[in-house]
């Protein structure tokens, strides 16, 4: 650096020289630094905030237009409070009036913070009080952003609850099968005796009506029990290719009277929809809950809507869709424009015995039914609801690559009687062991009784001639009915085989998908189903 004096009078200047590179070069290094600084805060991903004791903002840093879309212009001078979502307003005041009161505290806090386009995002601020350092005088703080977290956090949750929903339905279902397994037994009991009495008393004769009452009450139950059954995903069934079109086309008559005059149900068949493979009475079993639950939740004039349609699930949508890995789906759609549902009974739509009806209006298992019927059929039912806006149940169910199946619904006008057969027993139930001897020798055959396998197996062994027809249950002590059935083949290879039982198990089923040529007979059931289940075993097997 040069200062000179001039001196005119004498004609000459008087100067000095001063050495100032340190100084300069910090002038430029202190300039780099600051440029350094901006260009680090401008970018860092975090935005950095001063807010005063008043909760004004003082510092915004200039990231803060790439996080939420305002410059800092625009915040500075205003409230902190004007961007803080309001349902997290009253927490947020709270963390920052505890932190002012302590000097160099520091807290952190989650809240949500309006962006300019009027949307919220999560943030994790987090702040220090410097109120009492000079050059900051205020809370210094970063708002760093957790969306990402937020959506992990939530999508963590809502699998947690459906592997929570998953098991407490599970459980159910174990509990409903054994429950119905151990009712099916006396029911067959009930219904067995009380048909035969009725054959025995004449139409004139009062203990008729007694008698009749008693079978439509226990016919009634043996329908509560099938129903626990289908929640349970343990019926018997045997799936066919289904056109579903075509069999709603069928039922569209039915489910006008079921519903009434005062309710239009509108029908919409999809085109082109693929086949689905599911036994066709538990496919009316869905259509006809659904349309029973909506007209319930219209409770007067209004409309259902069932409709059909192909649906593709792409595999990183599918987390909701168990079963075979299949993408492409045939869905029903079932909507109402009643009631509608609030969260809290979405929550429970589906468990047995919820309902939202009165006293002796339903017994909560129809819903129950429907979600046992889809899961057990590799499926998935969903609902979308709010109070006064109606219903849409959708049901997606994998198609099935090849022809639809025929129908041909066999009719048989009498009872069919046997001609001799020898049939071999087997039934650890004394009560229903003793009456299902009865019908068969009034049916005409010639029954040999065990009360257990081991027992079974002797009287097999001793018998002389032929035994030309096993009725086991399924599940016993010691020995399962498929086992006995085996070790009763190398006494007899011709020997032909009906399973019974309460429910279905794995030893004859899969899923409840009855192995190929095993014939099964479901309790509690009629004198006439028997006689009709045991003609066909015989001929067929």
């Amino acid at each position: 650096m040069f200062s000179a004096t001039l001196y005119p009078e004498h004609g000459y200047i008087e100067g000095s020289v001063i050495e100032i590179t340190d100084r300069k070069q910090a002038e430029i290094a202190l300039k780099k630094s600051e440029a350094f600084q901006r260009k680090m805060v401008a970018n860092i991903g975090d935005v950095i905030v001063i807010i005063d004791r008043d909760g004004i903002n003082r510092y915004k840093s200039p990231n803060i237009e790439k996080m939420f879309g305002w410059k800092p212009e625009d915040l500075v001078g205003a409230s902190v409070w004007d961007n803080v979502h309001p349902e997290d307003l009253a927490a947020s005041r709270e963390f920052f009036e505890s932190l002012i009161r302590e000097p160099e505290s520091v807290g952190t806090i989650e809240t949500r913070y309006k962006c300019k386009d009027g949307t919220h995002k999560w943030i994790e601020f987090t702040g220090s009080n410097l109120l009492d350092d000079p050059d900051i005088r205020g809370v210094l703080g970063n708002y760093h952003d957790i969306m990402e977290r937020k959506q992990t956090e939530k999508e963590r949750e809502k699998l947690q609850d459906q592997l929570t929903q998953a098991q407490k339905m599970e459980s159910v279902g174990r509990l409903a099968g054994g429950v119905a397994h151990d009712y099916n037994n006396m029911l067959s009991v009930i219904l067995g005796y009380t048909e035969m009495a009725l054959e025995k008393v004449p139409y004139s004769d009062p203990l008729r009506t007694d008698l009749q009452e008693i079978y439509k009450a226990a016919k009634r139950s043996s329908e509560i029990t099938q129903q626990l059954l289908a929640f349970a995903r343990k019926q018997a069934i045997e799936p066919k290719a289904l056109d579903i079109n075509a069999v709603i086309e069928k039922m569209l008559n039915m489910l006008r009277r079921l519903i009434g005059e005062d309710i239009d149900v509108i029908w919409h068949p999809g085109r082109r929809l693929s086949p689905v493979k599911i036994d066709p009475s538990q496919f009316e079993q869905i259509l006809a809950n659904l349309c029973v639950n909506a007209r319930d939740a219209i409770g007067g004039v209004g409309k259902i809507i069932i409709e059909t349609q192909m649906e593709s699930i792409d595999e990183a949508n599918r987390s909701d869709f168990a079963g075979d890995g299949s993408t492409e789906f045939v869905k029903l759609s079932v909507s109402d424009d009643g009631c509608g549902m609030d969260k809290e009974t979405l929550k429970n739509i589906f468990e047995p015995f919820f309902t939202t009806k009165g006293v002796a209006q339903g017994t909560g298992l129809g819903l129950a039914t429907v979600y046992g019927i889809v899961r057990q059929n590799n499926g998935v039912i969903e609902v979308d609801s709010e109070p006064g806006g109606g219903s849409t149940f959708n049901v997606y169910l994998p198609q099935h690559i090849g022809d639809v199946d025929a129908m041909s619904p066999d009719v048989v006008p009498e009872i069919p009687l046997g001609e001799g057969e020898v049939v071999l027993l087997v039934e650890d139930e004394p009560a229903v062991s003793e009456m299902c001897q009865t019908i068969f020798e009034k049916l005409g055959y010639r029954v040999l009784s065990a009360d257990a396998p081991e027992k079974a197996l002797h009287i097999a062994d001793e018998h002389q001639g032929e035994i030309d027809l096993l009725v086991t249950d399924v599940v016993m002590p010691g020995m399962n009915g498929h086992e006995l059935t085996q070790q009763i083949k190398s006494l007899y290879p011709d020997i032909k085989a009906l399973y019974m039982s309460g429910y279905t198990a794995d030893v004859i089923a899969n899923r409840g998908v009855l192995e190929k040529e095993v014939q099964f007979i479901q309790k509690p059931f009629s004198v006439k189903d028997l006689a009709i289940k045991v003609k066909k075993t015989l001929k067929n097997s």
